[in-house]
């Protein structure tokens, strides 16, 4: 930072802040990145460029600790994990762990959040508990993405690009205005592949899909008034391949009617021969958010309006294997409002404050029809299934919340906070033939406080200490089969999160060196587990809460500029994860002595407290640079960038059994000795690497880009599941991909 000694106000005039230096918005103020007690990451737009990048999954990597893999069965859907937390599921009944924000609005859903990279300003990623100024459901962390607003001057931007795998992307921007108090921006971006499998059985590539974001944004800010008003209307659409790899083995049902081909395939290059029947999936979302700021006197004045929905058409081969044995058509409508209104200022010199309320509500309803063991592709689900499942859910959220800055010795300042959320819940299941099976609503509450403390001996140095506590709502289980767990809720879970940290601005401002250590106490932890039902289908998976985990870690993330154009990066994150008394129910086949031939079926405790949390990568880095040099034509920049992340599980799954397994019960648990090695991730080091050349072009900035993503081919899954010894399947990560891309700015 160019300040001398720090102000006693914590909130910083970004007016008087080095242009060099990252502003962020993490905690509702304009601060640098370097003065924020917070572990942050903070990714501008030029980065995102330089880097080739297309959507949110692109950030693994970026930060410390950080996993997105794209989740293939919801539209636009990712799962992301921040610091070992995740949510690996598209149900809408139940929220993430890691919170989207775009322009201000949480994404309330999994679906939706693999963003176009185009028109990006600034992307924060915010590691730990955000519950007092992100909300519920935001206990791993958030990922605060701003888009660029309108320039109010007569400008457009436009690329294309082409790469592996036949897919070509078209983005453009354009900018109108009177340069001062209004303008318009009006955006379209395309992308499309024609994907990465290889269909063993038609011949033909397998996964692709057609995405279009369009709308815009209209900004309208007098001058001289303290007022803005951005408004900004868009809508999402997809249609999707929807495509899985068939992980199945000897051990499981499905082998036993599939052809010896498809079954104990490998969990590497084999992911990219499938075997699936064709899906078709669309998915499409309009949304509007209106923001507006009024400075009046020492008070900022912030209002937040959010509306968003989604219809989803999905049709899904999830058995992965050309035998036609559970073949699903899901349809699903959601929407969601938001309003949020925050009041900011300085209450006297040295103490800042952000004060506000929230309101969130959302409804949806699903209808899913399964053909099981149809053994005929030709016929559609909804003809097969006459007693499809019907799920409807309804949430409503209130919010207050304070966070508060003091600056209360000098060199020291204090931040505390709270945030008051009531949580209302109301989910209903039902059969199309047996009508209501279940129905519950319950209401949830929980007061989520923050402490911190920070030392700034000089304008380069912070060290900070801070306690957070994250929160996500109960609610009920979308899958159950039957009236006992329908009418069943599981209550929230919450995190206990300890971190100290160090930000170090040296070396005349080269070099920035950030370490945080955090020690988080997960309690009440939700999960997923199938068990026996009378239902159509014979099994149900249920939601309750089972246990606890403990999670400790280290981060560092350092910036470098060691001569003129040269820019080095760096991260790296040390994970590790332990559950303490994970005890679930979940179903077993014994044989009886008597009838040694004849399976039988039964519920008892498993205790999988040995096993491995999901997600969790006990070492995870990265390396990057970038050099940019001037030419005769205009500048030339080079991008490299390595990523390793260690071996991570994928879902909480049976290994290796010891313990109450017998026909007769002992009493115990059955002890799970680990996850099933299939849904493990190898390791993966990433290799990707640009080179654009900047120049002139009838009177625009052009430039020209080469790309390459995962350059040395590395190959494994970005998803694997088992479904309760029947059938085993998993989504690839992207292979080696190429391409060039060709824009302009005006």
């Amino acid at each position: 930072m160019a300040q001398g000694t720090p102000a006693p106000v914590a909130a910083i005039d970004a007016t008087a802040i080095n242009p060099n230096e990252i502003i962020v918005t993490a905690r509702r103020r304009n601060e640098t990145l370097q003065s924020t007690p917070v572990a942050i990451t903070a990714i501008n737009a030029a980065m995102l460029a330089n880097k080739a990048t297309v959507n949110i999954g692109d950030l693994q990597g970026a930060a410390p600790n950080l996993l997105i893999t794209q989740q293939n069965s919801g539209g636009q859907a990712a799962n992301l994990s921040i610091r070992g937390l995740t949510y690996a599921d598209i149900e809408k009944s139940q929220e993430p762990t890691v919170g989207v924000v775009v322009d201000g609005v949480f994404i309330g859903t999994n679906t939706g959040q693999l963003l176009d990279f185009f028109d990006i300003e600034q992307i924060e990623v915010l590691r730990g508990p955000q519950g007092t100024l992100f909300g519920r459901n935001t206990i791993g962390g958030v990922i605060n993405i701003r888009r660029t607003k309108p320039t109010m001057r007569t400008g457009i931007k436009a690329e294309g690009t082409y790469s592996s795998f036949n897919s070509w992307a078209a983005r453009g921007v354009v900018n109108v205005g009177d340069g001062e108090s209004f303008g318009v921006k009006g955006f379209y971006f395309h992308n499309q592949s024609d994907g990465f499998y290889h269909n063993a059985i038609t011949g033909k590539r397998s996964g692709g899909s057609n995405n279009e974001n369009f709308g815009a944004s209209v900004i309208f800010k007098p001058a001289g008034s303290g007022f803005e008003g951005l408004l900004t209307v868009e809508k999402q659409d997809q249609t999707f391949d929807v495509t899985n790899s068939n992980i199945a083995n000897s051990s499981e049902l499905f082998c036993l009617f599939e052809p010896a081909r498809e079954c104990n395939r490998n969990n590497t290059s084999d992911l990219y021969t499938v075997f699936t029947s064709p899906g078709t999936s669309r998915y499409s979302a309009p949304s509007a958010t209106l923001e507006l700021n009024y400075q009046a006197g020492g008070v900022k004045l912030t209002s937040i309006t959010g509306y968003r929905k989604s219809k989803e058409f999905q049709t899904q081969d999830f058995d992965a294997s050309s035998t036609d044995l559970y073949y699903t058509l899901r349809q699903q409508n959601y929407r969601q409002f938001s309003q949020e209104l925050r009041a900011s200022g300085n209450l006297f010199s040295g103490f800042d404050y952000v004060i506000g309320g929230y309101y969130f509500s959302s409804r949806y309803h699903l209808q899913q029809w399964s053909r099981i063991f149809g053994f005929n592709t030709a016929l559609d689900p909804r003809v097969a299934d006459s007693d499809s499942q019907i799920v409807d859910g309804r949430n409503k959220s209130y919010a207050a919340f304070g966070d508060f800055n003091w600056a209360f010795a000098d060199k020291f300042r204090l931040s505390f906070g709270g945030r008051y959320t009531h949580d209302t819940k109301e989910l209903s299941n039902a059969f199309a033939t047996r009508g209501l099976i279940g129905s519950g609503k319950k209401s949830f509450n929980k007061f989520t406080p923050k402490v911190g403390v920070d030392f700034r001996p000089d304008s380069n140095t912070m060290v900070y200490a801070s306690w957070s506590r994250g929160y996500r709502s109960g609610g009920f289980s979308p899958r159950a089969g039957e009236a006992r767990t329908a009418n069943l809720p599981y209550n929230p879970e919450t995190v206990d999160s300890y971190e100290v940290g160090t930000k170090l601005d040296l070396l005349d401002h080269k070099l920035q060196f950030n370490v945080a250590a955090f020690y988080s106490k997960y309690q009440g932890l939700q999960q997923n587990t199938t068990i026996p039902c009378l239902c159509g289908t014979g099994n149900q998976t249920i939601t309750s809460n089972v246990g606890s985990a403990n999670i400790k870690g280290l981060e560092i993330d350092a910036s470098a500029r060691p001569v003129d154009g040269l820019r080095l990066t760096a991260t790296m994150g040390l994970l590790r994860s332990k559950f303490k008394k994970f005890i679930a129910g979940n179903t077993l086949t014994v044989f009886n002595p008597l009838a040694p031939t004849v399976p039988v079926t039964v519920i008892r405790n498993f205790d999988y407290s040995a096993n491995n949390p999901i997600y969790s990568p006990k070492f995870s880095a990265s390396v990057g640079a970038e050099y940019k040099v001037p030419t005769n034509f205009g500048s030339v920049v080079a991008n490299v960038g390595y990523r390793y992340i260690g071996p991570y599980d994928q879902q909480i799954s049976l290994g290796p059994l010891t313990g109450n397994t017998g026909f007769v019960s002992n009493g115990g648990s059955v002890i799970v000795n680990g996850n099933d090695a299939r849904v493990r991730s190898d390791k993966q080091g990433l290799l990707d690497a640009s080179l654009t050349g900047n120049f002139k072009l009838a009177g625009a900035n052009a430039y020209l880009t080469v790309f390459g993503r995962n350059l040395a081919d590395d190959r494994g899954t970005s998803a694997a599941f088992t479904v309760a010894g029947l059938w085993s399947f998993a989504s690839a990560r992207e292979p080696r991909t190429v391409g060039v891309t060709l824009g302009f700015k005006y």
